[in-house]
């Protein structure tokens, strides 16, 4: 949540590609700017000039990054607070509007006065940091590779269950993606060379270039091969499809191992990734989502607000007597979601007192997502302090009987 406190002028930005729409709210809703705004920076230094006669400015957009990039930096440039209004957020305020229309006039209003009406439903813009924002930069870059990634595999697989599915079936999605895999349907093509090779000729090929012994995998390889004597329509075409289809994942996986290799030196130099990855199941990209999501912690007021931001905290809904409990979120950052979940889950495994902790929700009933989600609440409670005290991850001396045990 965004401190909006002690601001006299809510300004809220319809961003655009080329061109913006401002409006200004007073603290009373007077309307003091309602016009289009280029995306340029003497234009927005003027704007923000004019606006502070008033008092002081709060730019709140509905983007924060790429396009919404340059009013967030010239804002802070010239001493103006900056929110962000999450689109589930906008969406549900412009319900509360009378229309169906869509203008950025509108929207523009929208973002303004739901900033001055219900401050809560704002976030906070990342810091002004160099670290944090090209770690912002470099993990999208690496989130699009990663779905190409996903694709192109995805691709290939279809193309060999089309022609050869027995050889399909014993390629499946971690072996296919293997570096040695990969390099043999490059070199190989497809099954027909590969038949046409012979299996001591491509076993030999294979140990020269595997880094484990592949006797096993080849042998399989070719029970598969034998198992189909006919030829499928369109293989000719296919296998020339197949050899490009792995040179791209290759790439692709090649790129994102020098992203990796860029944010670890950068977060080399970032106090605060080290405090993170010193607690058991956070690693260098696990660390970089946390960081990009809520920095230093110190937009939380407590360990609950961040779960809740997060959407790990359970939702209580009670209506008369028809409906009782709590259930799962549905709501809440996907990015942190995710990379709490998925450090809560490795620590499941390798860390004792985790572990100990997942086997008693285990042991309450509870499924396997339901317990990792209880661990990643708890565990939240532990980077929150972290973060906010700089503290690096240290066990806790065992307690009592009956009480919890340390995450």
């Amino acid at each position: 949540m965004e401190d909006t406190t002690g601001y006299d002028v809510y300004l809220g930005l319809d961003v655009g590609k080329t061109a913006h729409h401002g409006c200004a709210l007073l603290t009373d809703g007077t309307k003091v700017h309602d016009k289009p705004l280029p995306q340029d920076e003497a234009q927005l230094t003027a704007l923000f000039d004019q606006l502070k006669t008033h008092g002081r400015v709060l730019l709140i957009v509905d983007q924060p990054n790429t396009i919404g990039a340059l009013p967030v930096a010239v804002a802070r440039a010239t001493d103006c607070g900056v929110a962000y209004l999450p689109g589930l957020a906008m969406r549900k305020a412009a319900d509360l509007y009378p229309g169906q229309s869509k203008t950025d006039p509108r929207d523009a209003f929208i973002i303004a006065n739901t900033a001055r009406t219900m401050p809560h439903t704002l976030r906070a813009v990342d810091r002004n940091d160099e670290v944090l924002s090209a770690l912002k930069m470099l993990s999208g870059l690496d989130d699009d590779i990663a779905r190409d990634c996903t694709r192109t595999i995805n691709r290939l697989r279809s193309v060999l269950v089309q022609i050869y599915p027995s050889l399909e079936r014993v390629l499946p999605g971690d072996v296919i993606q293997r570096p040695f895999v990969l390099e043999l349907l490059i070199h190989y093509g497809g099954p027909t060379k590969l038949k046409k090779s012979g299996k001591n000729r491509v076993l030999t090929w294979a140990r020269n270039h595997a880094k484990k012994n592949p006797d096993r995998l080849i042998e399989d390889i070719f029970t598969a091969l034998d198992a189909q004597t006919v030829t499928v329509p369109g293989t000719a075409a296919a296998e020339v499809a197949i050899p490009m289809l792995a040179t791209n994942i290759t790439a692709l996986k090649a790129q994102r191992e020098s992203i990796a290799g860029q944010v670890e030196e950068m977060l080399d130099e970032f106090p605060l990734a080290q405090v993170l990855m010193s607690m058991p199941g956070v690693g260098i990209k696990t660390a970089a989502n946390i960081l990009l999501a809520v920095g230093d912690c110190s937009d939380f007021p407590d360990a609950a607000h961040l779960a809740a931001y997060a959407g790990i905290a359970p939702v209580t809904r009670r209506s008369g007597t028809s409906i009782r409990g709590e259930f799962p979120a549905r709501s809440g950052n996907k990015r942190l979601k995710n990379a709490l979940f998925r450090s809560a889950w490795v620590a499941s495994n390798c860390h004792p007192a985790s572990k100990t902790y997942y086997e008693k929700k285990r042991a309450e009933g509870k499924r396997h997502n339901a317990a990792v989600m209880c661990l990643a609440r708890r565990r939240c409670n532990v980077i929150f302090a972290m973060l906010t005290n700089g503290e690096f991850f240290r066990e806790l001396p065992a307690r009592p009987a009956g009480e919890s045990v340390a995450a």
